[in-house]
């Protein structure tokens, strides 16, 4: 029977120096999909990287072997870079352990932000690639699909993903709240350090096409626009951009306050009112408090946002454990799929036998009765397929819902005995198995067996 095995590294099994050599390694090189016609106990493979995970995901008949095989391909993949120390960061999750770890990662209850959106485009985009590669079959088709029909249910029917746990992206749910959409909306960046270059992408992420960036290095203000696709300003001249802002977001290293009240008060005059949103995430603060006094002006610091954030973390907490039964429950669901792979070979023997004995016994019985014409002969054919397919609709139904039952085998063996499908050894029936299941007849066999 086949396995599904998973073998992976992330940011809670290794630094990040560590993942960055490998996610780095991952894509410089030639992508790890092509390399699977070379493993011969692999069926199917699926392969995601971020930059705080790398996985690889696999169907095999053979755990050990396969896992083995994999193993390699990442060495030589990587060359010198795999060595014993960067293996002892990887996990292996076998079977429905497997299956539960893709569901809560594309789910993000996995991430290093619990709820962050990112990561299930992530896994599309891969799955796009493994098709393309042709490395996906029955069981890895059905399981990414519905992989990415649990994390939709656990957006739509809890709110994981709705509470800021974050500083950047506190303060970018935020601005969201006051300003409703933030598609139009246009956004100076003050600084250009991992904080805002966070809460940067935040802001991509809610449709914010208008940004610039202000930072006394040129260099990395151009190296931040580029990425994020936006202008730079001369950091003299900030001032003189409040105009056109709609949120600023600094985070310098500055020891004084680099915009004052004064300043931001006559440039009021100039946006005739124009609400101004600053998120002020450096320490020591970059923004004058008193700032917020002025009319149509919310300046939120540090400390403002850590409280929304502590606050968020609880309910979170709470939407994470919602999201967790669900996870559970999906992922009996799917067990109950693959319990029907058992069962698919038995079916596939039986209808052939039926099938070869109806053929063989009609050509006998036509061959004496040369004098029908042809729709006496059609007629034959549609009524002895039809008496074949009611003989052995209750053998077929026992088998559907006996397989999902731990005595499952049991019933096999059983039905292979009565209808002597027995020269089918078990070798046999995994070759037909994975024969099959390159085939349209064998999928459409498994949508009629769960029918």
């Amino acid at each position: 029977m086949a396995e599904i095995v998973l073998i992976g590294m992330n940011h809670k099994s290794a630094p990040v120096e560590v993942r960055e050599q490998l996610a780095v390694a991952c894509k410089e090189k030639v992508d790890p999909l092509v390399h699977l016609p070379q493993l011969q106990h692999v069926d199917e493979m699926f392969f995601v990287s971020t930059c705080n995970r790398v996985e690889i995901l696999f169907i095999c008949r053979d755990a050990h072997e396969a896992l083995e095989e994999v193993k390699r391909l990442l060495r030589n993949h990587l060359g010198d870079q795999f060595n014993d120390s960067l293996d002892q960061h990887f996990y292996t999750h076998h079977s429905l352990d497997a299956v539960k770890h893709l569901f809560r990662v594309a789910s993000s209850l996995d991430s290093m932000v619990v709820g962050e959106p990112q990561i299930l485009g992530q896994i599309k985009t891969a799955y796009r690639q493994a098709t393309e590669h042709k490395t996906v079959g029955v069981i890895l088709n059905r399981l990414l699909h519905k992989t990415f029909s649990v994390a939709k249910r656990v957006r739509s029917e809890t709110c994981v993903g709705s509470y800021a746990v974050s500083i950047s992206y506190a303060a970018v749910e935020l601005a969201r709240k006051i300003f409703g959409k933030l598609a139009d909306k246009r956004v100076l960046l003050i600084g250009a350090g991992e904080m805002a270059e966070l809460a940067a992408e935040h802001l991509l992420a809610q449709g914010v096409c208008q940004m610039a960036v202000a930072n006394r290095t040129l260099e990395r203000a151009v190296s931040l626009a580029r990425r994020f696709r936006a202008q730079t300003v001369p950091f003299d001249h900030i001032l003189d951009n409040l105009k056109n802002a709609d949120i600023v977001l600094t985070s310098t290293g500055s020891p004084e306050p680099i915009l004052l009240h004064r300043d931001v008060k006559s440039r009021m005059r100039e946006r005739r009112n124009r609400p101004l949103f600053f998120i002020d995430i450096a320490v020591p603060r970059d923004i004058d408090p008193k700032i917020n006094e002025i009319d149509n002006v919310y300046v939120y610091d540090i400390d403002d946002l850590q409280g929304v954030i502590d606050l968020n973390l609880e309910d979170r907490k709470r939407e994470a454990e919602r999201a967790e039964h669900i996870i559970a429950e999906e992922t009996l669901k799917f067990e109950d799929w693959l319990c029907t792979l058992k069962v698919v070979p038995t079916i596939i023997a039986l209808r052939d036998k039926a099938e070869a004995i109806r053929q063989l016994e009609i050509q006998k019985t036509l061959s004496h009765m040369p004098h029908l014409s042809e729709s006496d002969r059609k007629a034959i054919e549609v009524l002895t397929d039809s008496i074949v397919r009611k003989i052995l609709h209750d053998p077929i139904l026992y088998l559907k819902r006996k397989s999902e039952r731990e005595t499952g085998q049991v019933c096999i063996d059983f039905t292979q005995q009565v209808f002597n499908l027995m020269e089918r050894d078990g070798d046999a029936a995994c070759a037909l198995t994975h024969e099959a299941s390159n085939d349209m007849n064998y999928n459409n066999l498994l949508k009629s067996v769960k029918k």
